[in-house]
């Protein structure tokens, strides 16, 4: 049924307008002569049935030029540039109405508006012709009025008016059939697809838990069996500082390989894609980009001081990470056009990172802004900053809200806590009690 309605949707309105004007060829021979060619001009409805059928073919092409032709004939008919409907051909203007029904199968919604509107005016005007004695002699089964137009139209206008719109109603009921027939099939096929779709998508869900509890249950294992081996490791190294130099070198060799591994860990597992790819991870290269992205939103001003440094892959994630995290709470909590400064300074033993923005006015106090901005965020900057073999601090500091991270090169421990002050003393109760070390290893930002 359909392959078929695709074909008449096409060239129905063409084969229907080649049926009717080939029927009334036939209907009218005697009328026309010897034949249908030769007869046609000498036939006064030859004009009418040409309009009406190219109003018939041109239906579903262009609905407007259908819509046209119709009127071309009315309106040279009340102009008399055309002949009048004869008693035995009036039945031609019912191809306006044929041509309504293919407009309101296969035009747009307005379309079909304007078209029904159309017709509706055509009836009334062609009710006009047929019974005004001005304009035929007798139309159908009514005789000629010549006492004039009032009594004809008032005892049999309605009549007429009626007929016409029964037939064009009749027109049009079959065109919106197909047209709702139509929009059934495509519901049903727009509904088939949603629903495999919606299959795919749970099934899709349920990988992408599975493959998400999978990555949390092994970065717990990870972070857990890592954060022990590098806090006994410290430890033992603290505790040891009289044993002999390649005891604490491998000691503290144990203690930055399990660093490194958990960093590396936790970067391949945030890279798995949904089809279980890995992407590269943004390296310390991409900060200039990231800056220039956030400037349309934030009033940026960079700098840089010391020679660069090589970091790890997974430092240089970490290092992007605070930045592009840094960057995000400034825009949430200030807004936009805050003023954020950004300064990596490379001339220590390790790259220490300086991003300080402004305070929102609407804080009450520092204390309460502090407050506001502690969240997941920090909590997973320190936990990056943690697993990169440095720290972090953050809070308020006058009119700004500065965030200090320290990265050593090469992830060692025991450089990065004699460069910086106080590192020693806060390494030191992690590596003789490892649960410390794992509070920041299980907490994931």
């Amino acid at each position: 049924m359909e392959p078929l309605l695709k074909v008449l949707r096409h060239g129905g309105a063409p084969a229907a307008a080649v049926l009717f004007f080939t029927l009334w060829c036939v209907a009218e021979a005697g009328r026309m002569g010897a034949g249908p060619g030769p007869g046609l001009d000498n036939w006064s409805g030859s004009w009418p049935l040409a309009l009406m059928t190219l109003a018939i073919a041109t239906a579903a092409w262009k609905p407007l030029v259908s819509l046209g032709f119709t009127v071309a004939l009315l309106a040279g008919q009340v102009g008399q540039a055309l002949p009048p409907m004869a008693s035995n051909h009036w039945a031609i203007y019912l191809g306006s109405f044929i041509a309504l029904g293919f407009i309101l199968w296969t035009a747009p919604r307005r379309m079909r508006y304007i078209a029904a509107a159309a017709n509706l005016a055509f009836a009334a005007l062609m009710t006009f012709l047929m019974l005004s004695w001005r304009y035929g002699d007798g139309v159908g089964w009514y005789p000629p009025a010549y006492a004039g137009d009032r009594w004809m139209l008032q005892d049999y206008g309605w009549q007429l008016f009626a007929l016409l719109l029964l037939i064009a109603g009749a027109c049009a009921a079959v065109g919106l059939a197909l047209a709702l027939y139509e929009e059934r099939g495509s519901l049903f096929r727009d509904r088939t697809i949603a629903q495999t779709s919606l299959r795919e998508a749970e099934v899709d869900l349920i990988v992408e838990q599975e493959r998400t509890r999978i990555g949390r249950d092994l970065h717990d294992v990870l972070a857990h069996s890592l954060a022990v081996i590098a806090a006994q490791a410290d430890g033992t190294r603290y505790l040891s500082k009289d044993q002999p130099r390649g005891v604490l070198n491998a000691l503290e060799n144990i203690s930055t390989s399990a660093r490194s591994a958990l960093v590396d860990a936790q970067r391949v597992i945030e890279g798995v894609h949904d089809d279980g790819a890995v992407t590269p991870q943004p390296r310390l290269s991409d900060v200039g980009p990231l800056v220039a992205r956030m400037q349309d939103s934030l009033a940026i001003e960079q700098s840089e001081s010391g020679a660069p440094a090589a970091l790890s892959a997974g430092q240089q994630l970490a290092v992007f990470r605070i930045i592009q995290e840094c960057l995000t709470n400034a825009l949430k909590h200030g807004g936009r056009g805050t003023s954020v400064r950004l300064h990596l300074d490379w001339s220590g033993p390790g790259l220490t990172l300086h991003v300080a923005s402004g305070i929102p006015a609407a804080a009450d106090s520092p204390d309460r802004t502090a407050e506001t901005r502690m969240g997941r965020g920090l909590a997973g900057m320190r936990e990056r900053a943690h697993l990169a073999g440095g720290w972090m601090t953050a809070g308020p500091d006058g009119e700004q809200y500065r965030v200090t991270v320290f990265i050593p090169y090469g992830a060692t421990v025991a450089d990065a806590a004699a460069a910086v002050p106080g590192a020693e003393a806060q390494l030191a109760p992690a590596a003789a009690h490892p649960d410390l070390a794992l509070e920041g290893a299980g907490d994931r930002g």
